[in-house]
């Protein structure tokens, strides 16, 4: 097996969210529908986000993993003469291996240790379902030029430049493939923008130092540019900046935020809060930057809430602190529509403390 680190963004608009629904469109479940059929996969496979997001809520740099045979990956050496296979930048730590030495020696590069392929095979062939079954240089393909060979068929002879466009790939350009179908198959609101090996003890989830969240509103008497009314919040009062950033340092540092959260059964709503501060731009749009090392279901929309709250005149400046410190959900607090908010960051450790940092994650935390 080989863990995988997927780079993406997407418009949340018409999705359910990021998690899998049954009847629902999410952008998980268009994802692992892709990823299962160009690597031709009995089912789609399971991957796992550094941070669901809720419906409509965007993310400009998301970040997932997902686990897959090592063999999966020689489908991406198939149809070449159709799709193409221009090698893109480097695929990640680790995964640079020079075309033919994955077959010569059998394995991966993952970040450092070696992943298994399977049966030594010659060089030249292909490494997967199927490695092994032509003589060095001479790869089997069916009559069409698409997949193996079937039992009986005849092998076309490849010499010359057609022996060279039908060796196999590279693991960077076998990536950079995967990157380009999943352009070719996902729909326009969503895309994988890079594909690489992932590093000894990655977890997507776990591994997360911090995620960075912006939240977008304008108070324009008028009304929000129509051209960024899908990611931009109209608020019909004009808001105080300096109010706003008052409440919220009353609010940073460790907390028990069960008072902004919608708590889940067995789940802390212990976070530490590392930044919210609140920006006006030159174009008069206010940006609220929040930075945590995790989040709890809708924390970030019901902290703006109240600071909206706050910075319109309807609560005074103290008023959001005294809520967190109570402890419990306030009926006074109301969360702000999901798509004024954007992931715009995922944070991770150096290599060596990617697993250190995972399972520190997985500790319950207590104040």
């Amino acid at each position: 097996m080989v863990r995988l680190r997927l780079d993406l963004g997407y418009d949340g608009t018409d999705f359910s969210g990021w998690a899998r629904q049954p009847g629902r469109r999410t952008v998980q479940g268009e994802i692992e529908q892709a990823l299962g059929r160009i690597l031709r996969l009995a089912g789609p496979p399971a991957l796992t986000v550094a941070g669901r997001t809720d419906a409509g809520v965007h993310a400009r740099h998301q970040v997932a993993h997902v686990d897959v045979a090592v063999g999966c990956l020689s489908e991406l050496d198939r149809n070449r003469r159709r799709g193409g296979a221009a090698a893109g930048p480097g695929a990640g730590a680790g995964s640079v291996v020079e075309a033919g030495s994955v077959a010569e020696a059998g394995a991966v590069v993952a970040g450092g240790p070696v992943v298994q392929a399977g049966p030594v095979a010659p060089a030249g062939s292909v490494v997967g379902e199927g490695a092994g079954s032509a003589d060095a240089g001479t790869p089997v393909v069916a009559s069409d030029g698409v997949g193996p060979a079937a039992d009986g068929e005849a092998v076309a002879a490849v010499d010359g430049d057609a022996a060279a466009e039908e060796l196999p790939l590279d693991v960077d350009e076998r990536l950079a493939t995967l990157v380009r179908r999943l352009a070719g198959v996902l729909p326009p609101d969503v895309r994988v923008h890079r594909v690489s090996v992932a590093s000894e003890g990655f977890d997507a989830r776990f591994s997360a130092l911090s995620r960075r969240y912006a939240y977008r509103v304008s108070d324009a008497p008028g009304g929000g540019d129509p051209l960024r009314r899908r990611e931009v919040v109209w608020h019909n009062r004009p808001l105080d900046l300096d109010a706003m950033n008052a409440a919220a340092e009353r609010l940073l540092g460790e907390h028990d935020f069960a008072a902004f959260c919608k708590k889940r059964e067995g789940a802390t709503t212990i976070r530490e809060l590392q930044r919210l501060r609140w920006v006006r731009q030159d174009d008069g749009l206010l940006v609220a930057t929040v930075v945590a090392d995790a989040f709890c279901h809708s924390m970030v929309r019901a902290l703006v809430g109240a600071l909206l709250a706050v910075g319109d005149g309807r609560r005074p400046v103290a008023w959001p602190g005294q809520v967190l410190a109570g402890a419990v959900r306030d009926s006074g607090v109301h969360v702000a529509p999901a798509h004024g908010l954007c992931l715009e960051e995922v944070r991770y450790p150096p290599v060596e403390e990617l697993a250190v940092r995972a399972a520190a994650t997985r500790r319950v935390r207590t104040l």
